[in-house]
């Protein structure tokens, strides 16, 4: 078990999509993610980027996707000072392979990790492909982890393979709609579901993802609560755990 050192916070924080839907849209996006980012240094013990970073990003042997300079500056900046940051893999994001941990001295976590703070059990992940049902999804996730696949895909010119993700990327969207606009019930929230079925085995005091785009800070049980970051195309919305509350919040700047 950790503890918070005190006056500090845990900020938990997800789906930027950085690059969508265009590069100016992007910016001002990119711009307001950095502005907070530097709002928190003073009182942020860690920093949880909890998936989707950006709306596609595939290391290359040599070459990485172009832009988002400004962000990780500001991520450089932060580590270099001793602040600890961590990302997990979304399913935009989900081909990093190194880069971070070399160049931003940051740990990319693949899969949903628990950690204990000050005698609470979190339970944290992006979210994607978690729970009952998109078993379309489900399948494509394998194949996009499988690390042959992952070779071939590395094959392709940066343009081509770049380009393609992109394409793939924008019909995603298309197909989602406005699914993540609205709460759409206990019982069909497939996160919710998940969390109530892990609860069976486990306890955690806050289960938190990101993926779903909506906002959401749900009493499972006396114990436990299911927390999603929302994003930061529409929401602007982030957690703060200061050792004791866990609390949504909305950045305005």
């Amino acid at each position: 078990m950790e503890l918070i050192t005190p006056k500090k916070k845990i900020y938990f924080l997800s789906d930027f999509h950085l690059g969508a839907p265009d590069h100016a849209a992007s910016l001002v996006r990119e711009k307001k993610v950095v502005a907070f980012l530097d709002k928190i240094k003073n009182d942020a013990g860690i920093i949880f980027i909890v998936g989707d970073i950006f709306d596609f990003w595939y290391e290359y042997k040599k070459v990485v996707p172009k832009g988002y300079v400004r962000l990780l500056g500001k991520l450089a900046e932060l580590t270099d000072s001793g602040i600890d940051v961590r990302v997990f893999i979304g399913n935009h994001d989900m081909w990093m392979s190194g880069y971070f941990e070399e160049e931003l001295n940051i740990p990319v976590y693949h899969h949903p990790q628990v950690f204990e703070w000050n005698k609470k059990r979190f339970y944290i992940g992006h979210g994607d492909g978690l729970g009952p049902g998109d078993h379309g999804y489900k399948f494509l996730k394998k194949i996009f982890r499988n690390p042959f696949c992952q070779w071939l895909f590395g094959q392709l010119h940066p343009t081509w393979g770049i380009g393609l993700a992109n394409y793939f990327s924008r019909k995603s969207r298309e197909k989602t709609g406005l699914a993540d606009e609205h709460f759409l019930g206990e019982d069909k929230e497939w996160l919710i579901i998940y969390c109530k079925e892990l609860l069976q085995k486990e306890q955690y005091d806050f289960m938190v993802f990101g993926h779903r785009h909506y906002p959401i800070d749900f009493k499972l049980n006396e114990q436990s609560r299911y927390v999603n970051l929302g994003d930061w195309i529409r929401n602007y919305t982030y957690a703060s755990f200061d050792g004791t509350n866990m609390q949504l919040h909305i950045w305005e700047q």
